[in-house]
């Protein structure tokens, strides 16, 4: 043991304390009749050994596991301070000023869109609030809260109805579109022209049967980056006589403020 030597020096020194005497004469005091109290320090001596040996082998075993105070604080300050991840499974952390998003088409007539923003799916086939038609989601643009969802049924619904929504988007929210199914069926040419208004180039060589993924802004002209189409042709289609999805991702700009101040 490596109290060993410290336990010797001890018993010396307290055999030298209680009785005067030096540690060569330990044997005579065994045999003078004091060998009761050297019996009781002996047995101190070791109990109190034995008790720094365990702390040592305590502190061993915190060591090997890790389980020092400071490390566990340092482990919480890392927890709290660690970089955040991306959202709506994009490769990379959108900067300040910019929200995540994923935008993905239905895959013919049977499976759903999906559409995520944020962090948060919105719509998808999972979540079973998804139909046929365009699917849109609106997002206020200065402080990303989604102020409605849903889908505008192209095929069997009232085209007053559906240019009503559309006219009642006001300027400078966010909107993001899926398609399913076919969507030309209802579609007019104002409903068109609004989307051309949010940024949408495809939309005017939308036809029967394509899938069409949109990302814009209300109120803006400006040609928008996210926004894809998959045309109908029997050539190319992938399902039975419907293209493949189409899908549009990254990071969209947060509405600026006409004062140019932040939300």
């Amino acid at each position: 043991m490596r109290y060993r030597g410290e336990i010797l020096l001890y018993l010396q020194t307290t055999v030298w304390l209680f009785c005067g005497c030096k540690s060569s004469s330990l044997y005579s005091l065994w045999l003078t009749g004091g060998w009761h109290l050297a019996a009781v320090i002996v047995v101190v001596l070791i109990m109190w050994g034995i008790a720094l040996n365990s702390f040592d082998v305590q502190e061993k075993a915190r060591d090997i596991l890790g389980f020092h105070d400071t490390d566990q604080m340092k482990l919480r300050f890392k927890t709290a301070t660690a970089s955040p991840k991306p959202k709506c499974s994009l490769s990379r952390v959108c900067p300040p000023d910019h929200f995540a998003l994923y935008i993905r088409s239905g895959a013919a007539n049977v499976v759903g869109p999906k559409i995520c923003f944020d962090g948060k799916i919105i719509m998808s086939h999972v979540l079973n609030n998804v139909g046929p038609g365009l699917n849109i989601v609106v997002v206020n643009g200065e402080n990303g809260v989604v102020e409605k969802f849903g889908y505008l049924n192209m095929k069997t619904g009232n085209p007053q109805e559906i240019l009503t929504y559309l006219k009642e988007i006001k300027p400078g929210m966010i909107v993001l579109v899926a398609s399913f199914d076919d969507i030309t069926t209802k579609l007019t040419n104002e409903m068109r022209n609004l989307f051309v208004g949010m940024g949408s180039t495809f939309i005017k060589s939308i036809k029967r049967k394509d899938n069409w993924v949109f990302a814009g802004r209300a109120g803006t002209q400006n040609r928008s980056l996210f926004e894809k189409q998959a045309f109908n042709d029997d050539r190319t289609n992938i399902y039975e006589g419907w293209p493949d999805m189409v899908e549009v991702s990254g990071c969209f700009p947060r509405t600026i403020r006409p004062d140019g101040q932040k939300p």
